[in-house]
């Protein structure tokens, strides 16, 4: 690590340099210190995996002066570690481009965790710093060229070519690149899995689950929730050398961030709001505002129309798929409805027939009173719910049933889907429109002048 700082602090590079929660010069003890002290006090090795990273952030040619760029390297840094994690940056102004090189430390200040590199952190990292660009009016890369070997594309072009990952196929690739290390036995497994960032928990009766960063709920590691062969035996199968080792597909970046709807400030201004709350609303709209010209860029919506008729797709999408929903549960809740009507009819027809055969007798009424109204309730739900149409068999409606529950699990996937995709369309779509307002009011004023 001193090394590595020593390069950072050269004096013939370095035209800033700022810190948190150490002093760069002593940076290298200092990150060992914590180390050493959460050693200490978790009985892990602190020198196991990498003991810090690095960030490198550059700028064109002329745009910030080395002040500026610090600055930004450090909002970017405290962004990216959320204040738990020592880090200090150091700009240098030897190259052409004034650039950043951000160290931040492996072990939390608190001495709580590790900070584990999860799968698509470069992609996730590159739109925190193009966000952190965007809101001090800095350039981002919009077409960049590929590497020299053709081997990396930027991200908005390899969102372009790529879906993005659910929490199920995040799992199936940290598996797949976990078996692919080899891993000696099935407890490394498990180890290698935590190292991709992917959190594992153990439940009753020594049930594993699978939690990836963002997610609140965690996925049993079973075959029946991830998919055929990534269940415990597959993978127990692959360490033995049983089955063949799965080849990793391209890793991808987790989902952004939605972009919200900006905040009135005049109207909470006259509902009794202080100063203070009005400058963090107009950083709050600032950052919306800049997220969604970054949603814009990355779907290629440059027309006003074209981004309204998006938007309004995606609504009439969302209230499709809503009354699809209600159909179908409705269908639903009719073949269960009539399932135990049926069941309590077959039971109480035997009441009945008694009642028939003893002639309508008074005495077997008494006697029978509530199976014979159950009947009677069981019969007249079966002749509304069916509406004059033949009874179906038992085994017909347990068919229907579970097709019309499949239907309404699908349905509520693209449902969610459709409801995110519409809800950010139109937040975009009203910061473009508040804009747009702005702009107009600009010009009225100018030609009443």
């Amino acid at each position: 690590m001193k090394d590595r700082f020593d390069y950072g602090l050269n004096p013939e590079k370095l035209g800033a340099v700022s810190s948190y929660l150490c002093d760069p010069a002593t940076a290298h003890a200092e990150f060992m210190l914590v180390k050493n002290q959460y050693q200490g006090e978790t009985d892990r090795r602190a020198g196991h995996g990498a003991l810090c990273y690095q960030i490198r952030q550059a700028f064109p040619h002329g745009e910030v002066t080395a002040e500026e760029g610090n600055r930004i390297g450090y909002e970017t840094a405290m962004r990216w570690t959320k204040g738990k994690y020592q880090f200090f940056v150091c700009t240098h102004i030897d190259k052409e481009h004034i650039h950043n090189h951000i160290y931040y430390n492996s072990t939390a200040y608190d001495r709580s965790r590790k900070f584990r590199n999860f799968i698509g952190s470069s992609f996730a990292l590159r739109r925190l710093s193009d966000r952190v660009c965007l809101e001090h009016d800095l350039s981002v890369i919009v077409n960049p060229k590929l590497h020299s070997k053709g081997r990396y594309l930027h991200y908005g072009q390899w969102l372009g070519e790529n879906q993005k990952l659910s929490q199920k196929e995040q799992i199936c690739l940290a598996i797949d690149t976990a078996l692919t290390e080899r891993p000696e036995d099935f407890a490394d497994f498990l180890r290698r899995m935590e190292t991709a960032g992917i959190e594992v928990k153990r439940g009753r009766g020594g049930a594993i689950s699978f939690l990836v960063p963002g997610q609140q709920r965690a996925a049993r590691f079973r075959a029946s929730t991830l998919g055929d062969g990534y269940g415990p035996e597959d993978v127990q199968a692959v360490i033995d050398g049983k089955a063949p080792t799965r080849t990793a597909t391209a890793r991808k970046a987790p989902a952004p961030r939605r972009v919200n709807l900006l905040i009135d400030i005049q109207e909470r201004m006259r509902q009794g709001k202080g100063p203070a709350y009005e400058r963090w609303a107009k950083v709050y709209n600032l950052k919306q505002m800049a997220a969604a010209l970054q949603y814009l860029k990355e779907h290629q919506l440059f027309e006003y129309d074209d981004l309204a008729a998006k938007t309004d797709a995606a609504t009439e999408q969302f209230h499709t798929l809503a009354e699809d929903i209600q159909q179908t549960e409705a269908e639903l809740s009719r073949v269960s409805d009539l399932m135990a009507a049926v069941v309590q009819y077959a039971k109480t027809r035997p009441a009945f027939d008694g009642y028939k055969a003893a002639k309508y007798s008074r005495k077997y009424l008494a006697e029978h009173e509530a199976e014979l109204a159950d009947y009677r309730a069981a019969k007249a739900t079966m002749a509304e719910l069916l509406g004059g149409e033949k009874l179906p068999k038992m085994d017909v409606l347990k068919e229907k049933r579970r097709q019309l529950a499949a239907q309404k699990k699908a349905l509520y996937l693209e449902y969610r889907k459709a409801q995110q995709d519409m809800r950010e369309l139109v937040a975009v779509k009203g910061s473009v429109d508040h804009l747009r307002g702005l702009t107009d009011n600009q010009r009225n004023k100018e030609q009443a002048r």
